[in-house]
């Protein structure tokens, strides 16, 4: 049996990449945390892919496995990043860049409507806007880790930026063909 627990964090402390323990508490802790949130909330989004939603299905894990190497960074301190591997351990402006041709891919498909869009329009969706939100909360924590100087790039936020609209692309493709609704009202009939 592999036992999953060390007991090293039971002071309320958790290591980092390549060495270091910060408090569990800590902004740094709580981004990458909130990245594990999203990914989670990303799994469950995929879980609810149809047979016929493949295209979507692998988008979405793939978008789980980029969240994994920002995480992965995140959970790096600064004086460390230099051991970071591009696209293994650390965001890459190509990685950035690759999103905005999925963005586009889905939102070619959509039409939104003229005001804000209510989610839950299918579980699907509404899970891949969970997901946007929770990442949108990542972001926040990481501009506050930048705005500490404790960021040794900022293309991870850039990257969490265009992660988010993603989800918001995918989630309004996965809306395609529901009952809109518009500002928490029912369309006029």
């Amino acid at each position: 049996m592999v036992k999953i627990y060390t007991k090293k964090g039971d002071d309320g402390t958790t290591g980092l990449w390549y060495g270091g323990r910060v408090d569990k508490s800590g902004t740094r802790t709580d981004a990458y945390g909130t990245l594990d949130e999203a990914c989670s909330a990303l799994g469950v989004a995929r879980s609810q892919c149809d047979a016929d939603q493949r295209e979507l299905h692998d988008d979405i894990l793939a978008l789980q496995n980029e969240l994994f190497v920002a995480g992965a960074e995140l959970a790096t301190a600064p004086e460390a990043a230099e051991r970071l591997e591009d696209g293994i351990s650390r965001i890459t402006a190509g990685m950035t860049d690759a999103l905005d041709n999925e963005i586009d891919k889905y939102m070619e498909q959509v039409d939104l409507p003229p005001k804000f869009v209510i989610p839950g329009g299918t579980a699907l969706s509404a899970h891949l806007d969970v997901a946007r939100t929770i990442i949108r909360r990542a972001e926040r924590k990481v501009v506050k880790i930048q705005l500490d100087k404790e960021l040794a790039s900022g293309e991870i936020l850039r990257f969490l930026n265009r992660a988010s609209d993603l989800c918001f692309a995918m989630a309004r493709f996965a809306d395609i063909g529901e009952p809109e609704l518009f500002e928490g009202r029912r369309k006029p009939k």
